[in-house]
């Protein structure tokens, strides 16, 4: 199926590792004209270098931006100019005890998960809405509708980001402008794969073991019996960049193996 996505100027926040990497790279693989993102400058040139050894004939970019930062953020505002699909995946996590978790942590968890996409819509999307084409995508999860008890802080943004996603999407229309949110289920991301390996090394377990085991007690009842893959994501990511998926607008789309009940 050719989703008709050359030449499309895409943006991904959050993008050198796990799910952001693996919409850049399928949306390369897609034709998409992609410009990735970190908060290391490090990282982020390494990761467009790995980029480019895949993808030699593809146009590929990078900002480093840490979206902790209103000044690099406005930075990244004025360099990016328009693009034709935005992926609203930066994001930041942590288990913490919600009568212990301080004001300050709050406010950077909504800085990074809810303001990074609201910043950045509201700067793109009037010009999407004038050029009647463009897609916004934000990765939220399904932490956002059955809120962990040990992540309150981080489920209230990801509810937030699906909030502010549908309210977006009102706004298109009569376009060919859609807003979406993917709830993303369990996923084995960069993030998630060093505290696996952390805690299997602490308890002298294999990697493999201790994954089955997280999953078999935080969520013995997804579908696929094991972590979702950041590529599984992805997918869905690509087809709604693509302007195939116009119907689907002001959407909040499950890919959690069933790990919810009710939406």
């Amino acid at each position: 199926m050719d989703l008709q996505l050359k030449g499309k100027r895409v943006f991904i926040s959050g993008s050198t590792q796990g799910i952001g990497l693996a919409i850049a790279q399928q949306l390369l693989s897609e034709g998409a004209s992609v410009i990735i993102n970190g908060r290391d400058e490090t990282k982020t040139k390494q990761t467009l270098d790995r980029l480019k050894e895949e993808f030699p004939q593809g146009d590929i970019h990078a900002i480093q931006a840490d979206f902790c930062k209103i000044d690099e953020v406005e930075k990244l505002l004025n360099e990016l100019g328009d693009v034709d699909i935005l992926v609203n995946n930066v994001g930041i996590f942590g288990i913490d005890d919600f009568y212990t978790t301080a004001d300050k942590d709050w406010y950077t968890y909504f800085e990074v998960n809810v303001m990074s996409g609201m910043r950045l819509s509201r700067r793109l999307l009037p010009k999407m809405i004038a050029n009647n084409f463009g897609r916004i995508i934000f990765i939220s999860s399904e932490s956002g509708v059955n809120v962990p008890e040990n992540m309150v802080h981080y489920g209230v943004t990801k509810a937030a980001m699906a909030a502010l996603s549908n309210g977006l999407s009102k706004l298109t229309k009569g376009t060919l402008v859609t807003v979406n949110t993917i709830l993303g289920g369990p996923t084995y991301s960069s993030g998630v794969a060093n505290t696996v390996e952390q805690i299997a090394s602490s308890q002298g377990l294999a990697v493999e073991t201790m994954k089955n085991a997280i999953i078999q007690q935080s969520n013995p009842h997804i579908l696929v019996q094991r972590f979702i893959h950041p590529d599984e994501i992805a997918h869905l990511a690509t087809y709604l960049s693509s302007p195939l998926s116009i119907a689907t607008n002001g959407a909040s789309l499950r890919a959690d193996s069933g790990v919810l009940k009710v939406l």
